[in-house]
């Protein structure tokens, strides 16, 4: 496999290379892409070989849970069932840090849900990278955080990435070096949100909600 490495700039990313991107992944490329939290691997919601090589690459059981990436409130709101209280939690703290575990509805297909309680990881990134990339792709993005096989922290390093798993990807997007900024989770499928990893996201206003 050929990948495609692609230099998109932070804080101005260029929509045209962004573009190129996006062909890759609707003809069910697999990416490497920087996020607010480390490096990630994404593909398409309904890109099944996607799914199966992420799996292979990261050597990942049934059991693993997936995050969908929305680009904003509506699009998280059409994969979950989201109610009025924990729609303002989620206004008040999105862009930003966190996975968002609720609970999944028709539209996530059910290899991507937690099979016991039917749940489903969703975020929206604090990352100019990512969120111009999905307003072009115009629907979420599949996602897992690229931690390799053996390994306990998120791949930081986009030339280490190209190095070390480059053959079997579509394409790396190099953002630059991010340091380990873990998300912090937050189930909000009960009626008190409950903090499952404590990360980089303020947990503060979930502890008191």
């Amino acid at each position: 496999m050929m990948n495609q490495i692609f230099y998109i700039h932070p804080d101005n990313p260029q929509i045209r290379l962004l573009n190129q991107v996006v062909k890759l992944l609707n003809d069910g490329g697999v990416i490497a892409f920087p996020t607010d939290s480390g490096y990630s691997l994404g593909c398409l919601l309904g890109n099944k070989q996607g799914f199966e090589r992420i799996c292979q690459i990261r050597d990942l059981d049934k059991q693993h849970n997936f995050t969908l990436m929305c680009r904003d409130l509506s699009e998280l709101s059409a994969y979950a069932y989201v109610d009025n209280t924990t729609f303002r939690l989620l206004k008040n703290n999105t862009p930003g840090q966190y996975v968002f575990i609720l609970q999944a509805n028709k539209e996530v297909p059910r290899r991507l849900m937690n099979e016991k309680r039917k749940t489903i990881g969703l975020r929206i990134p604090d990352n100019k990278i990512d969120l111009a990339l999905l307003e072009i792709l115009a629907q979420p993005l599949m996602t897992t955080t690229l931690i390799l096989p053996g390994d306990s922290d998120a791949q930081s390093d986009p030339e280490q990435i190209e190095d070390k798993i480059g053959h079997q990807l579509d394409a790396i997007i190099h953002g630059g070096y991010i340091g380990e900024q873990p998300t912090t989770i937050v189930d909000l499928t009960t009626d008190c949100p409950q903090i499952i990893r404590y990360g980089s996201g303020d947990a503060k206003p979930f502890l008191s909600a």
